[in-house]
């Protein structure tokens, strides 16, 4: 009863999470760099509320306008301040606008210490509530997943060390096709860490390639939270259970999408590699151990980024 309990507070608080996200992409006044500069749309101004009777209105509407008038320069440097500025980043801001890859995104890191943007004070506050209940669940999926893998339940809680895991959140604003500069939102991947949780305001755009080969939609039914397993996992169990390579597309997107990807990862010391439970004589060791830090920047990338690593981890097969 209390996970049920539990699941049904996750689905609410994704709900929630999805209309702040709503708001510090689409409808702020801070925000609107991702209007101007990727959909290349023009801010709207209420002419009769410049006029407005209500002082209040008047006010709010003169503000709108003049923040409005200092267009790009004003905008961005509202979101500079989150550009990337060392290795060590714990949120980041990023732009991308290009045949290859269409997005705004704003990483954060959420667990072991929650860091995100003082303002609007809401958005911290429900992206907060929403990472602290989906880490309860990844400790509960951890604990049903090590039990189908023939362990005890506190087995990749503790390989994985997930009290301190390192959990990063990538929340991402898609254009509609029409404004987008190429058909790919984000190219396809695989991610790093134990489990992906992803959540968005509207189905289309991700798929995901099955071991047939094939792409495959994700639409994702209103009260559920989608689960892509990461590569950490599938190294952890030599390869039984796969890493799968996704990615966003835009051809059919007719509105803006916004997303919230989160990547629930090992602690950044903890050092993984196939468990011997799935080692023998006809599946030897079938990728290189090293520690979660590690493998976020092998490739060159800062922890914040979570790239894969895992093309570069897997061990040669050789007859």
């Amino acid at each position: 009863m209390a996970n049920r309990m539990l699941g049904q507070e996750c689905f609410d608080l994704k709900n929630k999470a999805i209309s702040h996200l709503h708001d510090f992409f689409l409808n702020s006044i801070n925000s609107d760099i991702s209007a101007i500069d990727l959909c290349d749309e023009i801010p709207t101004i209420d002419y009769s509320l410049l006029f407005s009777e209500n002082h209040d209105e008047r006010a709010k509407s003169l503000e709108h306008l003049g923040k409005a008038c200092q267009e790009f320069g004003f905008f961005y440097e509202e979101r500079s301040e989150y550009l990337k500025k060392n290795p060590m980043d714990r949120i980041r801001w990023g732009l991308r606008s290009h045949a290859g890859e269409n997005r705004e995104y704003l990483k954060i890191v959420g667990h072991p210490e929650y860091h995100c943007p003082s303002k609007p004070a809401s958005f911290r506050g429900a992206i907060g509530e929403y990472f602290k209940r989906m880490h309860e669940v990844e400790l509960g999926l951890a604990k049903a997943i090590s039990k189908i893998l023939g362990y005890e339940e506190t087995y990749i809680e503790k390989e994985f060390k997930l009290e301190v895991g390192f959990d990063v959140s990538a929340m991402n604003l898609y254009p509609p096709s029409f404004q987008s500069k190429g058909s790919i939102g984000v190219p396809e991947h695989t991610d790093p860490g134990f489990f992906v949780s992803l959540i968005q305001d509207v189905n289309g755009g991700l798929q995901m390639l099955t071991h047939k080969g094939n792409w495959v939609t994700v639409n994702t039914p209103r009260n559920a939270i989608f689960i892509n397993l990461g590569d950490h996992l599938e190294i952890l169990s030599n390869g039984k259970y796969k890493s799968h390579i996704h990615q966003v597309i835009l051809v059919n997107n007719e509105v803006n999408r916004i997303s919230m990807a989160t990547l629930h990862g090992p602690s950044l010391d903890i050092f993984v590699a196939p468990a011997s439970r799935f080692i023998d004589e006809s599946h030897p060791p079938a990728y290189r151990g090293m520690t979660y830090k590690e493998s976020l920047e092998l490739n060159g990338s800062d922890e914040i980024d979570v790239q894969s690593s895992l093309s570069l981890l897997r061990i040669p097969f050789s007859l």
